[in-house]
């Protein structure tokens, strides 16, 4: 079957080998926040707030290290292609007695994550945990009017910083540091511009510091619960920043817009400027509801946009879900597969030949072609890739994870 479906797009002019060896090393970052509801590992560790919620009371989270740690490499164990596993702050790993807050924490509080990391073959990316904490006061952080507020989250985004180089330089390769911020007031506003003026301090502060390894992030959003009217980190903000800021971009997520908003659309404009475009992809669902990512439509244009612009290494692809409502082991699995899906799809695109007819304002021919690629044999294709990574098919590998479910999932407490 997989040598049938290769003649096939060997005849619209695809390079099947050349697209598997590419999917093949695209590392997509895969979110540990998934794996137990977005609670961390601090001593008063607590469920997410802050303009956050997950929703579902599925059996079987994670309440440590170590189970978090087994539930993901049980999802790695059936996840082809390359990998990172995505971190927040709160998942410090502290020893006995150990009460760091989360502006003192270092290097230490992560090097069993390291050492898990280089077990797995697996790189890393980081994020401050700047919600679910006592000195998130009245929604804000960064740009609170407190100034022993925000003086703390500066200095927790400066340790984050830190870490993240330190764990660039263990492992050999790139960390993307990523800041989101929850401020952002619930009713209007009778200052917009005050707290977005001392965002822009606490951000200047935070990034003054030169690190290696890092790939500085900033992430803008929309709304959130409790922030419904104004957003201090909103979409122009950010952009502006990381435009008049060499080394900072600004990260795209797919749900953190307005409904009718495509991140397909905004990628190649900000590919016009940018040399690197971190990207987190969720499945919004009338709001930033962070569902399991489906292979859906706009999943498949975002990775259009990232294979025909030639931006595989330019466009750093994180995942950022949390369903607690099914098997969380199975959503990592569900998510991630879907999303290589979605970039195999697209390199298996004559891209070449497609943006000629559009210049040559083939419409017609450019239209029914698009049509045409949507019902070749692309599953064939995916399935020899698992093939080749040693991973089970589509069909092959939920019961195992059913399994799991019964034999360890379920027996926590």
């Amino acid at each position: 079957m997989f040598e049938q479906a290769k003649a096939i797009y060997a005849k619209m002019g695809v390079d099947v080998e050349a697209a598997l060896a590419a999917l093949k090393t695209t590392p997509i970052s895969i979110h540990c926040w998934q794996g137990d509801d977005v609670v961390g590992f601090e001593p008063a560790a607590t469920a997410a707030s802050g303009g956050i919620q997950t929703t579902g009371d599925h059996p079987g989270r994670a309440r440590n290290p170590q189970e978090l740690m087994a539930d993901f490499e049980k999802a790695l164990s059936v996840i082809p292609g390359a990998k990172k596993i995505n971190l927040h702050a709160c998942y410090a790993i502290f020893e006995e007695g150990d009460t760091t807050d989360r502006n003192a924490i270092s290097y230490k509080h992560f090097a069993p994550w390291v050492a898990f990391a280089k077990k797995n073959g697996i790189g890393i990316d980081f994020n401050p945990t700047c919600f679910s904490h006592p000195m998130v006061k009245n929604g804000l952080t960064l740009s609170s009017p407190d100034e022993t507020v925000r003086k703390f989250w500066i200095d927790h985004c400066i340790a984050c910083r830190r870490i993240a180089s330190q764990i660039a330089k263990e492992l050999g390769t790139p960390v993307v540091n990523n800041v989101w911020i929850p401020d952002g007031l619930k009713d209007v506003p009778a200052d917009r511009m005050g707290p977005r003026m001392r965002l822009k301090d606490s951000l200047d502060q935070i990034f003054a510091e030169q690190l290696d390894g890092v790939i500085d992030c900033v992430e803008s959003k929309v709304f959130g619960i409790g922030v419904e009217a104004y957003t201090v980190g909103s979409n122009e903000f950010y952009m502006s920043y990381a435009a008049s800021h060499p080394g900072v971009y600004n990260l795209l997520d797919n749900g953190h817009y307005h409904p009718t908003e495509m991140i397909s659309d905004k990628s190649p404009a900000l590919l016009t400027f940018f040399d690197k475009i971190p990207l987190h992809v969720t499945r919004p669902m009338r709001w930033d509801s962070d569902h399991v990512v489906r292979l859906e439509d706009e999943i498949k244009e975002i990775a259009v946009e990232i294979v025909r612009n030639n931006a595989l290494d330019k466009v750093l692809i994180g995942l950022d879900y949390f369903d607690a409502s099914i098997n969380r082991v199975a959503a990592w699995v569900v998510g991630t597969r879907n999303m290589q899906k979605a970039l195999l799809s697209a390199l298996l695109q004559p891209h070449a030949r497609l943006k000629d007819l559009q210049d040559n304002e083939n419409f017609t021919r450019l239209m029914v072609e698009q049509e045409e690629l949507k019902t070749l044999p692309f599953g064939a294709i995916w399935q020899e890739f698992c093939r080749r990574e040693g991973v089970p098919a589509d069909g092959e590998w939920l019961a195992d994870m059913e399994e799991y479910e019964q034999n360890v999932l379920f027996k926590r407490g």
